[in-house]
């Protein structure tokens, strides 16, 4: 869990704070009571950047607001965040020192946008959904949709801290000519992804990254992409993947997820036979992260990670709890 200090452990307890109250803090490692529960309005998602996340996403559930408003609320406070390493402003760079962005979000109605490769703009959540609800489109790209957001009024801002700029530094001073396209960056891969469930009955999800640190310029992950990233159905269930997007993007993970529940599994169980898919495809040592997050059409919810660490952020019936996943025992 890259970047939970106590620092951020205590940025995270003021912001609940202000969200009034929603959760005390003893509870924040509770486990996983509430976990599987059934009924609604419920926020689920990943790290423990996404209880800050799920606060503002609660309040606008609590208040009898949409999934899909409150999606795109929670993952706008990570984007926001210069301590969130792996998401929006403060997002570690790539190999040439740019912070290139992605998202995704998706209704209960089926629509769905996405933005991906995008620099100079701090909430590529929002121009997604802009993109579903403006345009015929479903992904944009790139130059493109840098302009796509200056003409629908987003403003132009600069993403690299001088912090990510450190960082940068001093991996690349470190480089040696053995080293590979990726040399630490399999270390920073916690991406946020989000599902709510309303009121109404209704899901949506969205999943905001800078993706992996140091990548090749030009490398697009999963969280972008539908089925991949996150997906949606609201007859069966939604679900939201981080962790190594390649593996995930190979499998369909997010889509993979919600056909295991219209199979009839619960959704602890749909994301683990997605792993066990990743896993076999790897000789059962993978050797990297993945964990997937999902919620069915009843509001229970399940997660479960490739291998140990991963935690993710519930909220319900005025809780807010970090909890621990299941993982595979491979090899």
């Amino acid at each position: 869990m890259s970047g939970f200090t106590r620092r951020t452990f205590l940025k995270m307890s003021a912001a609940l704070g202000a969200a009034g109250g929603l959760v005390p803090v003893d509870r924040l490692f509770a486990g996983a009571a509430g976990a599987g529960a059934k009924g609604g309005p419920v926020v689920i998602s990943t790290w423990p950047h996404g209880v800050p996340a799920n606060a503002a996403a609660w309040n606008i559930l609590s208040s009898g607001g949409t999934s899909l408003d409150a999606v795109e609320a929670g993952v706008r406070v990570p984007e926001a965040d210069p301590e969130v390493r792996s998401v929006g402003f403060g997002g570690l760079p790539d190999e040439d020192c740019r912070v290139t962005l992605d998202a995704c979000i998706m209704g209960p109605d089926g629509n769905c946008g996405s933005t991906a490769f995008v620099e100079g703009y701090m909430h590529p959540i929002s121009i997604a959904r802009r993109v579903m609800e403006d345009t015929d489109h479903v992904m944009i790209v790139g130059g493109g949709a840098e302009e796509f957001a200056r003409k629908v009024g987003f403003k132009r801002e600069d993403m690299l801290t001088e912090e990510a700029r450190k960082a940068w530094v001093k991996w690349r001073s470190g480089m040696g000519d053995g080293d590979d396209w990726f040399p630490g960056g399999e270390k920073n891969h916690d991406t946020i992804g989000m599902i709510a469930f309303d009121e109404a009955g209704n899901l949506a999800g969205a999943c905001t990254t800078s993706g992996l640190a140091w990548k090749i310029h030009g490398r697009i992950g999963d969280s972008p992409i539908i089925g991949a990233g996150m997906y949606v159905d609201n007859e069966v269930g939604a679900a939201a993947a981080t962790g190594r997007g390649e593996a995930v993007i190979k499998t369909c993970g997010s889509f993979l997820v919600v056909e295991n529940m219209r199979r009839g599994m619960s959704p602890e169980k749909a994301c683990r036979a997605a792993l066990e898919r990743i896993s076999e495809k790897h000789g059962g040592k993978a050797g990297f992260q993945v964990g997937y997050i999902a919620v069915n059409n009843k509001g229970e919810t399940g997660a479960f990670s490739l291998t140990g660490g991963f935690s993710y952020a519930l909220a319900r019936d005025g809780r807010n709890e970090l909890v621990k996943a299941g993982h595979l025992q491979q090899g």
